[in-house]
């Protein structure tokens, strides 16, 4: 069995070497522990820095590219190497790594193809209060569309299973650690949950410059994953509160028509009638996007076919090689 430690990196040539250091190399149950670093473009030394520790693998973007797309990389390059369980943490040391042999334990054991590190957040001293309520309501929120009882859901300390990576297709450019659960959740992934471990705050984030910003591209993605995955319900309920709405200024219009001399209101006819015309095509839409949510399926059945054969592949040509040799 073989683990590979992803890390993206984006100018942590200060916090790397810590944050390595803090990886155990030996982990019952495993074969062989790996390193694998994702430069997004760093402008620093951090590459340099990665080759001075140790680090095993080295995979990098020319240009800064975004965390999602880094995590994607990851992914992609660690199936490659044969991981056959993939760590991601961040570079800037804000989880502790000693914790990975508790984080892959569920999965070593069969009981899950994706654990998440719970930082329990309502202990951290760092976290303001104000951030604190933002987590649980969005740890909540999450909950609630994917289906799932993940306590800290943007947290990105976090194991996969070779086959959950297979199955994972990451669209967003903001961040992966929201639609990696509502896709988790909604193709029925066994998840676990493990508490972990944090080491004092080295910077600020980069993944955002302000609460708002960040509450919006977090609910952008929500949106985004849930009406991907369950679009007929969502244009559904987005259909039933237009015609909901629609109805309140039509009775009020038929109230008045019937009970005085047949005239005036008109405009709430007009504007009831609109919001009702708007809720059945929104409604309509929703069959249409139900339609393509099934061809999606297939699309990410082909994909993930197609996943298997090129590594397969790789592992052919790897073995051919040895044999040669």
């Amino acid at each position: 069995m073989k683990l590979i430690v992803q890390i993206p990196c984006f100018n942590e040539a200060e916090t790397l070497a810590q944050t390595v250091a803090d990886i155990p190399r030996v982990i019952p149950g495993l074969d062989t522990v790996e390193l694998l670093i994702i430069d997004d473009g760093s402008t620093d030394n951090t590459i340099d820095v990665a080759r001075e520790v140790g680090v095993d693998h080295i995979v990098r973007h020319k240009r800064n590219r975004g965390l999602a797309r880094s995590f994607r990389t990851g992914l992609d390059a660690c199936l490659s190497l044969g991981a056959d369980i993939i760590v991601n943490t961040d570079g800037d040391n804000q989880y502790c790594g000693q914790d990975i042999p508790e984080l892959v334990r569920p999965i070593l054991e069969g009981r899950a193809d994706l654990v998440l590190g719970d930082r329990r957040t309502d202990t951290l001293d760092h976290f303001s209060p104000l951030k604190k309520k933002l987590q649980r309501f969005g740890s909540f929120a999450v909950r609630q569309l994917s289906d799932t009882e993940v306590p800290d859901a943007v947290s990105g300390f976090r194991a996969f299973s070779r086959d959950a990576a297979l199955q994972l297709n990451i669209v967003s450019s903001f961040s992966y650690t929201i639609e990696t659960v509502i896709q988790a959740g909604k193709k029925h992934m066994a998840i676990a949950c493990v508490p972990v471990r944090t080491n004092p705050k080295t910077r600020d984030s980069r993944l955002f410059k302000s609460i708002p910003k960040f509450l919006e591209r977090s609910a952008t993605t929500m949106i985004r994953m849930y009406s991907m995955y369950q679009p007929l319900r969502f244009f559904v309920y987005m259909g039933v509160i237009m015609m909901f709405i629609g109805l309140v200024p039509v009775i009020r219009f038929l109230i008045e028509f019937f009970l005085s001399d047949g005239g005036g209101h008109i405009q709430s006819l007009i504007l009831g009638g609109a919001l009702i015309v708007m809720g059945v095509v929104t409604f309509l839409i929703g069959l249409v996007s139900d339609l393509i949510n099934f061809n999606r399926q297939l699309i990410e059945i082909t994909l993930e076919k197609v996943r298997r054969i090129e590594l397969n592949q790789i592992r052919e040509q790897k073995e051919n090689k040895k044999t040669h040799v």
